[in-house]
């Protein structure tokens, strides 16, 4: 158990719960303090009642920020990514096997949502070509 992280971080919508983890004690157990809440979208570090962090916990939090940050932006590109897919395979099913109650139940849904989808991607290509970026 000498392995363990100095801290540890619990994901919650938007940020974590910063705990700072001693190592085993004689018992065998492991004793986790929280010490800070952290909020990704504002960066801001909000230290757990009247605790005070040191450089180290610091350190270890921004780190931790810049990494989730990352995680997070890759991750939501795969998710998209996986919605392309996931409309090939919607189309796949509309065309060859969906019974006509099945195509009542979610064209009209799936529609709007692709309307709007299409809208969205037109104006923020459009805004790019406007503004002389490249289309990769």
């Amino acid at each position: 158990m000498s392995d363990l992280p100095g801290h540890y971080f619990r994901i919650r919508e938007n940020g974590a719960t910063v705990f700072r983890v001693e190592g085993a004690s004689r018992q065998q157990r492991i004793a986790m303090e929280p010490i800070a809440t952290v909020n990704l979208r504002t960066g801001e570090i909000r230290p757990q009642g009247d605790r005070a962090l040191d450089e180290t916990d610091l350190a270890e939090i921004r780190r931790w920020i810049v990494d989730r940050a990352e995680t997070v932006a890759r991750r939501e590109v795969d998710d998209i990514l996986r919605t392309v897919d996931h409309l090939n395979l919607t189309a796949h099913w509309a065309q060859a096997r969906a019974t006509d109650a099945q195509l009542e139940a979610v064209t009209d849904a799936l529609l709007l949502a692709m309307h709007d989808l299409r809208g969205v991607l037109v104006r923020r290509k459009a805004d790019r070509l406007m503004k002389g970026g490249r289309d990769d």
